[in-house]
């Protein structure tokens, strides 16, 4: 029996080795991470078709949205509803504008519902950049409700429902578009409420009046005495001129009765 030459043999079965020697470790090594998902996408899945194409057509907000799902990132998307209401005022904003409006809507950070309903205060968002535009908002609950206030607006946003959530990138929508005081006026805080009037006293009963009698009707002097002097006189001679004749017949009464004693 012949023998095979000891290179032919190593020929032969050297390369069977090395690729089964590679076999193993590929099937050791792990498996690649399923890349992120593609966020507007998810948004237009969930129900925010509207606020997805708006950042789908702002190459700025699409590109920053989707470098964010690498490392973390928390989206806010307005319902179709309420960004179709926003559209006129949304139109008024220049680019850059439009840009961080979109950006103004997710935090970089992920939150789980659970999560979210535990950091309540101050976010910085996407479009923060570390000057003067600081393009914050304040997480809320109220209960077991989660809202977002900003400075622009009065009315708090409502978290409606979750889009998507698996780490690293959570999507929830809003009942309402985000305003950031930088891009509108600040709210006008409400004027304070008008002091109450002061109660006014119930009107008193009137007091009753004492009925005093009646005084007696003036005697005839008073009644003299409230005449006047001339009148006083005129009554004196009045009263006077009938007793006068009387007088002389009682002066004259003596004689009479002595001249009829003489003569008896």
């Amino acid at each position: 029996m012949r023998r095979l030459p000891l290179a032919a043999v190593l020929v032969v079965f050297l390369p069977l080795a090395v690729s089964a020697s590679g076999a193993k470790e590929a099937a050791k090594a792990p498996a690649a991470p399923p890349a992120p998902p593609n966020i507007t996408a998810a948004m237009a899945k969930g129900g925010c078709k509207a606020f997805a194409a708006l950042v789908a057509a702002s190459p700025d907000a699409r590109s920053t949205f989707q470098s964010a799902g690498d490392g973390g990132v928390t989206a806010f998307c307005p319902s179709d509803d309420a960004v179709r209401s926003f559209m006129p005022r949304y139109k008024n904003l220049t680019a850059d504008g439009k840009a961080s409006l979109l950006l103004f809507h997710a935090v970089p950070v992920y939150y789980s519902q659970r999560s979210l309903k535990s950091n309540n205060g101050v976010m910085n968002t996407l479009a923060t950049d570390g000057s003067a535009n600081n393009f914050n908002f304040t997480v809320q609950n109220e209960g077991e409700q989660v809202t977002i206030k900003t400075d622009a607006s009065d009315h708090a946003a409502r978290l409606k429902s979750t889009v998507y959530d698996k780490d690293p990138i959570a999507i929830y929508a809003l009942d309402t578009v985000l305003e950031p005081v930088e891009l509108f006026k600040p709210a006008e805080s409400p004027a304070p409420a008008p002091a109450p009037a002061p109660v006014a006293d119930a009107p008193k009963a009137p007091k009753k009046r004492r009925h005093r009698p009646a005084a007696d009707a003036p005697g005839p002097a008073a009644a003299a005495d409230d005449t006047s002097p001339a009148d006083q006189k005129k009554n004196s001679k009045k009263s006077a001129s009938p007793a006068a004749p009387c007088l002389r017949w009682l002066a004259a009464l003596p004689v009479a009765v002595a001249v009829a004693a003489a003569l008896a």
